[in-house]
């Protein structure tokens, strides 16, 4: 991978002492449906905050809305290898180890340059990683993969060019179901992985459960103060409010 430079690493988020925090899995351009998942939950705009995993664009039919998204005072976002292959294409320098066209990436061409260098430009400019105090500890965000045991590498190490691919690509944790916890972090929190459920790994959680996906699958919200997941609507829970996993 190469970053760019106007990408940082880390970025650390205080306490939020009015609301609630919540962590939603991949949105792959579906905004509409992510908004109608927050009303769902009730969400509160004025006091809560919202931290997405990363995948903003691609697949979905209003990629092109995620700029207004990003807009949000209480929307925040870390990149997803989507959005990465997203800039990366938008700034000039495909990234060259997948066709990103097929793999939803063909709304970019739609865009004339002008746009497409804004999305670009504020797509590089997502972090790879969040932290987030709450009142029980420090919660990471990274979309795919922690390339550390140790949280304190992320908040200390430059990351190499093999960890910032981790963090954007890999599925080797979930894969191996490799459970140890990442020390110095009450939990991690993942996307990348589409489940039907969100999983548990030690203290890792993977929270893509599809609601990105035009007839199943559904969007699931962590609640990062209480690590308390709430599924959004989807086909078999669109008159239930609240409803803990």
């Amino acid at each position: 991978m190469d970053s760019s430079p106007t990408t940082p690493q880390l970025v650390r988020f205080s306490i939020n002492t009015q609301g609630s925090d919540f962590a939603v899995g991949d949105i792959h351009g579906c905004f509409t449906a992510l908004q109608q998942a927050l009303d769902h939950i009730n969400f509160n705009p004025a006091k809560d905050r919202l931290f997405s995993v990363g995948d903003l664009v691609d697949r979905g039919p209003e990629s092109g809305q995620v700029l207004d998204w990003l807009a949000r005072p209480w929307f925040h976002a870390i990149c997803g290898n989507h959005d990465f292959m997203i800039w990366r294409s938008a700034l000039g320098d495909p990234y060259p180890e997948v066709n990103h066209l097929e793999h939803g990436g063909g709304w970019l061409n739609e865009l004339d340059q002008e746009a497409q260098r804004r999305v670009g430009k504020r797509l590089a400019e997502l972090p790879l990683a969040f932290e987030v105090e709450t009142p029980e500890g420090l919660v990471g965000l990274v979309h795919a993969d922690c390339p550390y045991d140790d949280w304190q590498d992320m908040q200390n190490r430059p990351l190499s060019a093999s960890a910032a691919d981790c963090c954007l690509w890999s599925r080797e944790r979930f894969q191996r179901s490799y459970a140890n916890p990442v020390r110095s972090v009450r939990a991690v929190v993942h996307g990348h992985v589409t489940v039907s459920s969100m999983q548990k790994l030690g203290n890792v959680f993977f929270i893509d459960t599809g609601g990105w996906k035009p007839s199943q699958g559904h969007f699931t919200f962590l609640d990062l103060h209480q690590l308390s997941a709430i599924r959004g609507p989807g086909p078999a829970t669109a008159s239930i409010r609240r409803r803990y996993l």
